[in-house]
């Protein structure tokens, strides 16, 4: 859901200012660039996903430095992501069937990560961490 608040606060902060504390222009917009750096486990193919918002609905997208084929690929796949891919469900996910058709391996975080750098730099979601926090115990036979 779009909040559609935010204008209206903006514009009643910016009449409670004095004249000469006004900014110039509350319609300016900085373009927030996105960094996920992607350390993926046991394949120790660690990338960078960089996200860039281009226009309303539309955000540019970058994988570099990583060593692994299938990201290399599939990093020469995705370079633009709209809204509406970025909502798209899984099965039609322009990123999942871009990995799929690159080779990733089905549980790679990549595909996830770049969503969420789309998704920081849309400014639909917050910038925050995720992590997959993987333990083992073995049980004793006896």
């Amino acid at each position: 859901m779009i909040d559609n608040t935010q204008p209206k606060l903006e514009s009643s902060l910016v009449s409670m200012l004095k004249p000469d504390e006004k900014p110039a222009s509350t319609k300016a917009k900085v373009s927030l660039q996105v960094c996920v750096t992607v350390e993926p486990g046991a394949c120790g193919f660690t990338c960078t996903i960089r996200a860039k918002k281009t226009d309303r609905r539309t955000a540019a997208v970058t994988i570099s430095g990583s060593q692994c084929r299938q990201i290399q690929k599939l990093a020469g796949c995705v370079t633009t992501i709209t809204m509406r891919e970025l909502f798209a469900p899984l099965t039609r996910n322009p990123v999942y069937t871009s990995a799929e058709q690159a080779g990733c391996h089905p549980s790679c975080a990549v595909p996830c990560a770049i969503l969420k750098a789309v998704e920081v730099a849309m400014e639909m979601a917050v910038p925050r961490d995720v992590q997959f926090q993987v333990t083992c115990k073995h049980k004793g036979t006896g």
